[in-house]
């Protein structure tokens, strides 16, 4: 008999559980998704598509974190 504790750690998280892991919005998701590549926008982490649901791999999310610029202080950004 297969147990909750026996089942493999998920590798895809769905948009609730993506948010709260890079720790910005749903709504962000949702937008960047639909709007693509929009100048000045943040690009939206890699999804899939599996039926109508979205979901995102885990190791997909850590490289977009590990893409994004980093700074020490907001001067670095202009």
């Amino acid at each position: 008999m297969t147990t909750p504790s026996n089942l493999p750690i998920s590798r895809t998280l769905n948009e609730a559980e993506t948010a709260a892991y890079i720790g910005l919005s749903r709504s962000f998701l949702a937008k960047s998704r639909m709007q693509g590549h929009l100048k000045n926008r943040t690009l939206a982490p890699p999804f899939i598509k599996i039926g109508h649901r979205v979901r995102y791999r885990k190791d997909d999310l850590d490289a977009w974190l590990e893409s994004q610029p980093r700074f020490l202080h907001l001067g670095e950004m202009a």
